[in-house]
């Protein structure tokens, strides 16, 4: 099993290597649910279909594109996932973050992970971004379960810090220069597709829960099994509020997290010239 998973990054990454003429990105960015307007920002130079890449996922989410895209953002070099993958398409945990491990081969040394979510802190409000600082899996799920490629990673990856400390601070001293909002906090992870009942919001809130989502997770753990540092940002896009609850559809959630964007994008901008 180890083997043939070393021989699928092996022939995935040379295939993109080989398409884009060995660009070589510095950051790797994956874009959330309704999170298409960064991608707008990069000076484009190569775009891959998931499909033509081999042994990749296909993302079969309305709002996600399913495409890499190789270029340049503030100035720097970037490879943009436009369309992730989730648990509740079918997909194990192993072909869900298949694409991270793709992303590190080729030479990123960082990872900036965007997400569509739902906020239980009630001092959080929908069109927020918040900084997730730790998280909760409750996928009952990890990518890292079966034989360990020990080229990869260790065994058991340590966890007490998975979002970057040091990239943390630059999003908190960039959002504080930029007066952007940006609250912080801990994400839980479920699987979906459904949206929670008040009962599991009351539940995720006790368990000390300020966001909620579908994805995240799985990728933040594989990027800490192989020491790549990464950092996550939700936009809110609805408030769960269990004795105040109203019925959301992923339209809304996809218009809010629309709207909100131009937030991340000012916030993106200027984390990238801070890294200048």
């Amino acid at each position: 099993m180890g083997n043939n998973q070393l021989t699928q990054l092996s022939e995935a990454k040379e295939f993109i290597k080989k398409e884009t003429h060995d660009f070589q990105p510095e950051s790797g960015i994956i874009l959330g649910t309704g999170l298409g307007q960064l991608a707008e920002k990069i000076d484009q130079k190569y775009i891959i279909h998931y499909e033509s890449i081999p042994h990749f996922p296909l993302s079969t989410v309305e709002s996600h594109n399913g495409q890499l895209i190789f270029g340049h953002l503030f100035g720097h070099s970037v490879v943009a996932m436009q369309g992730r993958f989730h648990y509740y398409e079918g997909y194990n945990l192993q072909q869900i973050t298949f694409p991270v491990r793709v992303l590190k081969a080729i030479g990123i040394s960082r990872l900036f992970i965007s997400n569509a979510a739902g906020a239980l802190n009630k001092n959080h409000q929908k069109g927020n971004l918040m900084l997730i600082t730790d998280h909760i899996n409750l996928l009952m799920d990890n990518p890292l379960i079966g034989p360990n490629i020990e080229a990869w990673g260790p065994r058991f990856p340590d966890m007490s810090a998975p979002y970057n400390l040091n990239l943390n601070d630059v999003f908190r001293k960039t959002a504080k220069q930029q007066k952007i909002d940006l609250h912080e906090g801990v994400y839980a992870a479920m699987s979906g597709p459904t949206l929670e009942t008040r009962a599991e919001y009351r539940m995720l809130a006790k368990l000390g829960c300020d966001a909620v989502g579908m994805s995240t997770v799985p990728e933040v753990i594989v990027a800490n099994h192989m020491g790549l540092p990464c950092v996550a940002i939700s936009v809110l896009t609805d408030e769960c509020d269990p004795d105040n609850l109203k019925p959301v559809t992923i339209n809304e959630i996809i218009n809010t997290a629309i709207k909100a964007e131009r937030k991340l994008v000012t916030l993106f901008e200027g984390v990238f010239q801070a890294m200048d």
